[in-house]
């Protein structure tokens, strides 16, 4: 793989490389399969698109959360990935726009995400013939950080969830990351996403920051993939150990020759179609 120059990301620089993630969406994910119903919601307070490939109600649900560091992203550039989801698995899929740090650091972000799961367990069940009893979270690189962490909250609201996916996830704010990672994330980058997310003097040892500092006994099925050439691997596959003693039921799968966060750019990777099958066949046992 040839290796490509970077700007370092920064602040100042940070509206040029939201903009350059919206405009490589296209080339990265392709065309979008044609689904039943995307349609624009509130959940909550929390702007949301909701995706449904099917008619039939008590429609169990996906709770999506997308990637970008915290800080860029939205569900324009993971709406091919959730129309791809909802296709392949029959569920709905609820994407959640969540407030971006660092004009919104922690806890904003989980906090959308919170209340957007408290909006489907209730008038967005109601409302839109889902199953408030069948309620899975999900979430790529950030946004597996995010679903990680509602899944903990969840049980620690007693509320069960039917599973959650992490894919390529950001777990660990302690990491000692490699200086250089020439496939598509680097270290510089993960410490502006952090700093970005968490400045410092917030204490990051707390489970909301550090999920392997959590207690993980009793939260729902995981399915954790992970990718060999992604300089988040180490951290996903210890989460996924962690789980697994803790007695959680846990596929875990790293993708050989893959980069960081590859199931999102469907039209580059066949692999990406392959792990997309994972996930629905996941949820379907689910």
């Amino acid at each position: 793989m040839q290796v490509q120059q970077r700007v370092p990301l920064t602040r100042a620089a940070l509206p040029a490389a939201r903009l350059s993630m919206v405009q490589a969406t296209p080339a990265e994910v392709g065309t979008a399969p044609a689904i039943r119903s995307v349609v624009t919601v509130d959940a909550g307070g929390v702007p949301a698109r909701l995706y449904r490939d099917g008619d039939h109600d008590a429609m169990p649900v996906v709770l999506y959360a997308h990637g970008g560091g915290w800080v860029m992203g939205s569900v324009a550039t993971h709406d091919g990935l959730c129309r791809h989801l909802a296709a392949a698995s029959g569920w709905a899929v609820l994407s959640v726009d969540y407030r971006l740090a660092p004009e919104h650091p922690y806890p904003a972000a989980m906090d959308d995400v919170a209340r957007a799961l408290t909006w489907l367990r209730g008038p967005g069940a109601t409302r839109h013939g889902l199953d408030p009893g069948r309620i899975a979270v999900a979430g790529d690189s950030a946004g597996g950080h995010l679903a990680a962490v509602t899944a903990r909250r969840a049980r620690d609201a007693g509320i069960r969830l039917a599973g959650q996916i992490l894919i390529c996830p950001v777990i660990d704010p302690a990491a000692d990351y490699p200086a250089l990672d020439e496939y598509g994330l680097d270290r510089e980058e993960m410490l502006f996403f952090w700093d970005a997310f968490a400045p410092p003097g917030v204490d990051r040892t707390q489970p909301d920051l550090d999920p392997l500092r959590a207690d993980l006994t009793g939260l729902p099925p995981a399915v954790v993939i992970t990718a060999e050439l992604d300089l988040l691997s180490a951290e996903g596959e210890r989460y996924a150990a962690r789980l697994l003693a803790a007695g959680v039921p846990v596929t875990a799968t790293r993708y050989q020759g893959l980069i960081h966060n590859f199931p999102r750019k469907l039209a580059l990777f066949d692999a990406a179609h392959i792990a997309l099958a994972q996930l629905a066949a996941a949820l379907n046992r689910w």
